[in-house]
């Protein structure tokens, strides 16, 4: 009869933690208590003028 190593984990035991330790990691992160906050939109009612307005105006001109 072989003895098997108790000491060593196997691979069920590796998923066990994995299973468990990820929605932990993620329950720690949520509570955390930190919010992020979102850069205050321009409300001049223009649109910016950037490199990729200009490309889509050049592209929309007939």
């Amino acid at each position: 009869m072989t003895k098997k190593d108790e000491t060593a984990s196997s691979r069920r035991d590796f998923l066990k933690l994995a299973g468990t330790a990820g929605p932990a990691a993620i329950v720690a992160v949520a509570t955390s208590g930190q919010t992020a906050e979102a850069a205050p939109a321009k409300t001049d009612g223009k649109m910016q003028d950037t490199a990729h307005t200009r490309a889509y105006f050049d592209s929309a001109r007939f």
